[in-house]
């Protein structure tokens, strides 16, 4: 399992790995998921974009998870089975980082979902070992 729901004082967390920064930001992406609701439905949604642009690696994962919040919100739906691309901005560019990914809008009243209220820096890390990627994201409910 590439992420894990993991105990987290009045909050919740989620540590998450991949072999590439890609797979790692889509493993802490469907760990909101899975701390927004306990089952998604697999055949009901249609995919939308997102993509986020920040100065750092923890920068651009911060947009990128706000910004699933913001369209949760907006489209009413629990973004599910996400899709990254993460890239490093070429020198002189506006922004460091840059994540295009898509997710599946599960319409809201198909889940019985708790509502996340944000991402937070508190303890976030995106760490790289010999086995590949590795983040820890705290999300306050």
């Amino acid at each position: 399992m590439p992420h894990e729901l993991c105990d987290h004082t009045a909050d919740v967390a989620v540590a998450a790995t991949g072999d590439t920064l890609d797979a790692l930001f889509a493993a802490v992406a469907d760990g909101l998921t899975a701390a927004s609701s306990e089952s998604v439905p697999e055949a009901t949604g249609e995919r939308f974009g997102v993509e986020a642009t920040a100065a750092s690696r923890e920068a651009v994962l911060f947009d990128y998870l706000d910004r699933l919040i913001y369209e949760r919100d907006v489209r009413h739906v629990l973004p599910a089975d996400h899709r990254c691309r993460v890239r490093a901005s070429a020198a002189g560019e506006v922004g460091a980082w840059t994540v295009e990914a898509s997710a599946r809008g599960v319409p809201l009243s198909a889940v019985d979902a708790r509502e996340i209220k944000a991402v937070t820096y508190s303890e976030m890390s995106i760490e790289r070992d010999d086995s590949g990627w590795e983040a820890y994201v705290v999300f306050d409910v």
